[in-house]
């Protein structure tokens, strides 16, 4: 594959680094910079300037409001994005409930929703995964049973990514009980403000509220918040589940961060801790930096793919456990990096209008609790065993 840049795509590369020169909304960068955590509207201050941009839907079509690019200016928007240090975009409604809803929804649903996605008017959230089906989706319990013009909607759905915030949450909802579990489910859009529905912290284990559970209490939803057909929600959700497990893989991120840890590793040298001599500790970091920019070509090859048109396939399995692997394997670096300094956590520091001092590297401080949360990214978006059961299958044929 011939990754070098056209004089197009290095006029486009300039182009970007502009952007993230005069358009990065200031007090998001200063906040990202200073690792402060960011709140919802910074999200959507950051997300509205991609937007106000052009740039919001990078993997819409162009007829929905798309930015039409190509894989390559993909790879070079994801690339500057990371050493920008931007926030990663809110998945939830520009890369995964719209290409259900531009792809499967009638045209009065995406005159409805798409404009309010793309322009980041409303908050989405996902309701997949329930106390007793996590990786086994088929196995989903909640109900939404028919009643003239609405169905009426039962359960809970759980590990609910930043649905204190939404304006709305979409559903795999058991529509029909006989034959096969995956024909018994349907895909539905479900307003968060509708009486009934109600949400429930889970703090994890860095301390932090970023997922719950969302309870739906006999919850009245309209007949056409269902996207396509009743039934067919199972075939809707492994299209979106394949553009989820693409966007984990993070590797611009990852790749701006390995870039970090060098200057990390120096920085430490400058304090008496030399780990260039640890032999151990740099074949690792050689190790990541190799199978690194392998997985950067697999992603080149599904970015391709999708500008044509098409869902990412099972490279996006790949993509997701090498991924999500790289991102652990960084997070243990950087503990290890950090020592000592990892241990104490001061939560405050990462507040507006702390003015304290951190204790040691200001990056140590979050070395743990950023570990202990990167457990999660291969267990989301199915887990990295589900994934390799999808590559036996899809590409070995067993």
């Amino acid at each position: 594959m011939n990754v070098d840049f056209t004089n197009e795509e290095l006029a486009f590369r300039e182009e970007v680094r502009e952007f993230f020169k005069h358009k990065f909304p200031a007090a998001v960068k200063d906040k990202q910079e200073k690792g402060i955590y960011l709140t919802k509207n910074d999200h959507i201050v950051w997300q509205k300037a991609l937007y106000d941009q052009g740039w919001a839907g990078i993997n819409w079509p162009v007829e929905h409001g798309g930015t039409g690019w190509s894989a390559t200016q993909k790879y070079i928007f994801a690339t500057e994005a990371a050493e920008a240090k931007s926030p990663r975009i809110i998945p939830f409604g520009l890369a995964m409930v719209a290409p259900v809803i531009y792809t499967y929804g009638s045209e009065e649903q995406k005159a409805r929703f798409l404009p309010d996605i793309l322009a980041t008017n409303v908050w989405w959230c996902q309701g997949y995964s329930e106390p007793n089906a996590g990786s086994d989706l088929a196995s989903v319990k909640t109900k939404a049973v028919r009643d003239g013009d609405s169905y009426i909607v039962s359960g809970t759905k759980t590990w609910t990514t930043l649905g204190q915030h939404a304006d709305w949450i979409f559903c795999l909802v058991r529509t029909d009980d006989s034959g096969r579990k995956q024909q018994g489910i349907s895909f539905l859009l479900i307003d968060m403000k509708t009486p009934g529905v109600s949400v429930t912290p889970i703090i994890t284990i860095d301390g932090t509220h970023e997922v719950n559970e969302v309870h739906f209490d006999d919850v009245r939803v309209p007949a056409n918040n269902l996207i396509g057909e009743e039934g067919k929600g199972w075939t809707y959700a492994k299209v979106l589940l394949t553009h989820e497990r693409t966007g984990i893989a993070r590797v611009a991120e990852s790749k701006a961060r390995l870039n970090s840890i060098k200057k990390m590793i120096d920085e430490a040298a400058a304090r008496g801790e030399d780990l260039n001599s640890n032999a151990v500790f740099m074949a690792r970091l050689l190790e990541i930096e190799v199978e690194l920019k392998a997985l950067e070509y697999t992603e080149l090859r599904v970015l391709s793919s999708v500008s044509t048109g098409k869902a990412p396939g099972p490279e996006s399995s790949i993509l997701k456990i090498k991924g999500s692997e790289m991102i652990q394997m960084l997070d243990e670096l950087v503990l290890e990096i950090a020592g000592i300094y990892a241990l104490p956590f001061v939560p405050e520091q990462y507040t507006e209008g702390f003015d304290g001092e951190s204790i040691g590297p200001l990056f140590a401080a979050k070395a743990a609790p950023t570990y202990y949360n990167d457990r999660k990214v291969s267990i989301y978006g199915g887990t990295n065993e589900i994934q390799k059961n999808i590559i036996a299958k899809q590409v070995l044929g067993l």
